[in-house]
């Protein structure tokens, strides 16, 4: 079954009231970052390197730091390395530091300084995992993609009543929901509202399921008898 060419995708789940419902509640509850207001795949890639493993008010800082002193792919592929790791070093996991470096020497040798759109040719690069590849894909190039991390996962999972497992953000069935309800015509702000949701709202423990937008729909708010607004 083509996930894409289907209007309920599981339990009866109507995929415009997906989307529609929690992008009603994104417009109103956006967070906002320096990275989200703009579409060049470079401070993209910059921005979704840093985030990794770290949270997004720690990034902001050095983020407009790095942008400032390495403005552009070819600055930094020439960039001294101890001048890419004197920005980084503050955010930890010191190994960013050689793969921003690198990954910027790589993409000005084989695709001349320009960041692929091509997902395989995305993770072909040092350090560019499939959540970064879809991330540059979806918040660069507005292109569908299943962006699953732990916390988007766990959103799918409590609304479609999936078992989660370490595994399940490479689990074909995950990606075939998301694949379904992300195909909007704005992938993009559809990635950063359940981006949100999951920061805000869905939280690992204590979820807010009764100001979730998604609760009419969500099985897991269903068994937990929770209490839903309604979202306007």
């Amino acid at each position: 079954m083509q996930y894409s060419d289907v209007t309920r995708i599981d339990h009866n789940i109507d995929r415009a009231d997906f989307a529609k419902s929690l992008l009603c509640w994104w417009t109103n509850n956006k967070r906002d970052f320096p990275w989200r207001l703009s579409s060049a795949p470079y401070q993209i890639l910059v921005a979704e390197v840093l985030l990794h493993r770290t949270r997004a008010g720690q990034v902001v800082p050095v983020y407009l730091e790095f942008l400032e002193l390495f403005p552009s792919i070819d600055v930094l592929s020439q960039a001294p390395l101890n001048q890419v790791k004197d920005v980084v070093y503050k955010l930890g996991l010191h190994w960013r530091t050689e793969l921003l470096h690198n990954m910027a020497q790589e993409i000005m040798k084989r695709f001349e300084g320009k960041i692929p759109q091509n997902k395989d040719d995305l993770k072909s690069l040092p350090g560019v995992s499939d959540y970064i590849a879809s991330a540059m894909r979806i918040f660069a190039f507005n292109k569908s993609d299943a962006l699953l991390d732990t916390n988007i996962v766990r959103i799918l999972g409590r609304v479609f009543d999936l078992t989660i497992t370490d595994s399940s953000r490479r689990n074909s069935r995950f990606q075939k929901l998301y694949e379904a309800i992300g195909t909007t015509e704005n992938p993009r702000e559809f990635a950063f509202a359940m981006i949100d949701l999951a920061s805000l709202i869905c939280l690992p423990r204590n979820p807010k399921c009764s100001e979730c937008p998604l609760c009419m729909l969500c099985r897991f708010a269903s068994k937990s008898h929770a209490r839903c607004s309604k979202q306007t």
